[in-house]
């Protein structure tokens, strides 16, 4: 039983000034994190009763499949992370220190090498496999720019568990046993959650998929069809190139001057105006816009100009090319003055070859489709530019913005929604990557050395925390699902004397029935201030202990549903602790 009176907490009235999304804003609010540092937040005891309540169902979920907990060092050395690439992979993205004596040391941000090198330590035989190790553990990303509580911050708790199989059926079946625990861990958390393709980034491997829980806050976007059950990050979404065609089928290119048209809405209008190549049905989708982005790859000095073309009518997704890319990072180029060759507004692929830029396309600029392009002279753009014949691409990318309604990748018969999602888990099939990287081989069945292969699975612990409070909450505060609330029960002494002191013996009565109790038995605070405490705070159930307690009576409040009922003192004890009871047994 905890008691208001001493529980270190402090409610607030206001929003906090730099609290941008609602799960940040409740969560300070309600008392139960603080700002410790950028990024960096306290737990109080209400937030870690919950950050708790959420590790111990992602934990029993994982022993239920067989996995054994282990824990790594969070100060890692440098060597295993160059050995693997990583090193200079996550760039940026990593915290690195020196020791007193030089050696290079980083902050975890992730464990995969450490697993590896533990288990080809240990292991020897394949009758030790499969093999399977979880952690619950910090981990540290250097976020640039920390943002929105613990959605986006430079330290948070994380479930990491890696799996070892001698053959890809081993694999696939790990894979899928993680999968479908973690569908139970977030159904008990009451979280609502799309699972969708995802790319694999710095992890690597041959397949990912996600987890993101809908919220509008979330920085993932991701698709779904209205026709089948494709799902996907947008940034894993592919374009159904069309059927190529004879490039020598067009006339030849034709160059015309187009004053005054850098834009493609502009181009489009002089086009129809002046019937352009005989045609007055020009549109967006029928000019070939090249975009130049800059890149940069980890631990290189120099950046690489890059020419992107797509269809007029879309936008470049910089995530998506990020991701297409990985580990380079891509900015938008910007130093025109360097590159007079470049002729910004009317730039087209013609001359790109020459001038010894690589060129990527998005997949529906297939050979033998031809386009109103840029002419690489100011004022002057030219028709019937032809993939295949007037320009060669280096390759394709998926690098377009992809839109409502856009055609099912998948089934071609639906149409693409878009959403937004928060990521609280990914799951990865990485292959043979890491043990690949530290030579790490067993001995097989036949005598011979087998290498083994690997899953990985991650779970945003703490992230998880404002993911739920991202979806349940109202314009009062938080509304706890049971399976991670705090306390199970909220008393209020809406009283002086012997409404404290009943409130009191009736918590106690409560604890020790198993119940997890918080009384708010302040002195000198208003009921009105109570109640705006209880439902800020969030627990599932208030019972208020106010003017009826001299007629045995006290109020009984859901906090999810809002219903109110004035129930008998009596009996109230063994009602809540069945309550409480079937609501856990419902929940495991």
């Amino acid at each position: 039983m905890l008691r208001m009176s001493t529980l270190l907490l402090r409610t607030l009235r206001e929003d906090p000034a730099d609290a941008e999304v609602p799960s940040h804003r409740l969560l300070l609010r309600a008392g139960y994190v603080r700002r410790a540092a950028p990024g960096g937040y306290a737990w109080l005891p209400l937030g870690k009763l919950v950050l708790d309540r959420v590790t111990e169902v992602v934990r029993a979920e994982m022993t239920a499949i067989g996995d054994q907990e282990v824990h790594f060092p969070a100060l890692l050395p440098a060597e295993p992370y160059r050995t693997s690439g990583r090193w200079t992979e996550y760039g940026d993205d990593i915290f690195t220190l020196a020791d007193r004596k030089g050696a290079e040391h980083l902050l975890a941000p992730t464990h995969e090498e450490l697993a590896t090198l533990l288990v080809g330590d240990v292991f020897t035989s394949y009758r030790d496999f499969p093999v399977t190790l979880f952690q619950i553990q910090t981990k540290f990303r250097d976020e640039a720019r920390p943002r929105a509580g613990l959605l986006r911050g430079r330290e948070f708790l994380m479930k990491d568990a890696y799996s070892f199989d001698l053959d890809e059926a081993g694999l696939q079946a790990a894979y899928d046993r993680h999968r479908a625990a973690y569908t139970k861990v977030f159904d008990r958390l009451g979280l609502d959650y799309t699972i969708v393709r995802a790319t694999s980034g710095a992890m690597g491997g041959s397949a990912s998929e996600e987890f993101l829980a809908a919220a509008p806050v979330g920085e993932d976007t991701f698709v779904g069809c209205t026709a089948c059950d494709y799902a996907a990050n947008t940034e894993a979404v592919t374009t159904r190139a069309p059927a190529a065609g004879d490039p020598y089928a067009h006339p030849p290119a034709e160059v015309h001057d187009t004053p005054e048209t850098p834009t493609i809405a502009s181009l489009v209008e002089l086009a129809n105006a002046r019937r352009l190549a005989g045609r007055s049905d020009w549109t967006a989708a029928d000019t070939l816009k090249n975009i130049l982005l800059t890149v940069r790859r980890p631990g290189a000095d120099e950046t690489e100009l890059l020419v992107i073309g797509l269809p007029g009518d879309r936008e470049v997704d910089l995530k998506r090319v990020e991701a297409a890319l990985h580990p380079a990072t891509v900015t938008v180029f910007e130093d025109w003055a360097e590159h007079p060759e470049l002729v910004r507004g009317y730039i087209g692929p013609q001359i790109l070859a020459k001038l010894g830029l690589r060129y990527l396309v998005d997949p529906r600029v297939v050979p033998g489709s031809a386009w109103l392009t840029g002419a690489n002279e100011p004022g002057r753009h030219a028709t019937n530019v032809v993939s295949g014949r007037d320009f060669t691409p280096d390759g394709a990318i998926e690098a377009a913005e992809v839109r409502p309604g856009d055609r099912c990748p998948a089934c071609e018969a639906g149409e693409l929604t878009i959403r937004r999602g928060i990521e609280i888990g990914h799951i990865f099939q990485l292959g043979r990557r890491f043990t690949d990287a530290f030579a790490v081989d067993v001995l097989g069945p036949e005598g011979k050395p087998v290498r083994p292969t690997m899953g990985c699975y991650g779970i945003g612990v703490s992230r998880l925390v404002a993911a739920i409070a991202e979806q349940h909450h109202d314009d009062r505060g938080l509304v706890w699902p049971a399976s991670v609330a705090p306390l199970d029960v909220h008393l209020v002494a809406a009283g002086k004397g012997p409404q404290v002191e009943a409130a009191l013996d009736l918590g106690g009565r409560l604890a020790a029935a198993g119940l997890r109790v918080l009384v708010d038995d302040r002195a000198g605070v208003s009921a009105g201030v109570k109640f705006t405490d209880a439902e800020l705070i969030g627990v599932p159930r208030a019972v208020v202990v106010g003017r009826r307690l001299t007629e045995g009576y006290v109020e009984l409040r859901d906090r999810a549903t809002g219903e109110r009922s004035d129930v008998p003192l009596d009996g109230l004890v063994e009602r809540l602790a069945d309550e409480v009871r079937a609501t856990r047994g419902h929940l495991v």
